[in-house]
């Protein structure tokens, strides 16, 4: 496998022309590459955890699968460490549909002979990418009240994967209690 370009390269959010076809001669793109994420929800995911941390893209970005899947590893790992394998449930909320092509172009010597420049340059499948728009979230942890600071290490660690910048944010689901009926007609 060859050496992948900067994210730099793909990061700003672009019109996405990616058109499959079932008919072979209308299909621009001839293959899909795979996508390299292997879970999006981990954890316990049955459980209702009362503090909720969210990742959250402060602009509009393109995240390739490569770098999600990098930063939903060493989240996991951090949280499964911290807090135990059920302690926690982190989910990846994101998902790359977003076909990345590139127009290779030979370089060096006798590359005028190989390379036939911008003509029919659509290009070549070579990634996916999420396409994430500005406060949209990327990732998402439930974990109890001890575990806030273990989360929001996970959270930071895996934004410093990404081609933007990210911010954490906490919530705390607020406990109701049940009003029967009788309560609620003194009340009223």
């Amino acid at each position: 496998m060859g050496k992948l370009r900067k994210a730099v390269s793909y990061r700003r959010l672009e019109r996405p022309y990616t058109r499959k076809s079932r008919y072979t001669a209308k299909n621009f793109v001839r293959a899909s590459p795979h996508n390299l994420i292997v879970k999006y929800n981990m954890g316990d995911l049955r459980k209702k955890f009362p503090v909720t941390l969210t990742l959250v893209a402060e602009r509009g970005v393109q995240i390739r699968h490569n770098a999600l899947e990098s930063a939903r590893k060493s989240a996991n790992r951090i949280l499964e460490l911290k807090c135990g394998k059920t302690g926690f449930f982190f989910a990846l909320r994101v998902f790359p549909h977003h076909v990345l092509r590139e127009n290779a172009l030979a370089s060096g010597a006798g590359a005028d002979r190989l390379s036939t420049g911008m003509k029919m340059s659509f290009g070549k499948p070579i990634g996916i990418a999420a396409q994430v728009k500005q406060g949209k979230t990327i990732m998402e942890v439930g974990c109890e009240k001890k575990d806030i600071l273990a989360g929001k290490d996970a959270l930071r660690r895996a934004a410093s994967k990404f081609p933007c910048a990210c911010k954490v944010f906490v919530s705390e689901e607020k406990t109701v209690k049940a009003v029967g009926p009788k309560v609620a007609k003194a009340a009223a």
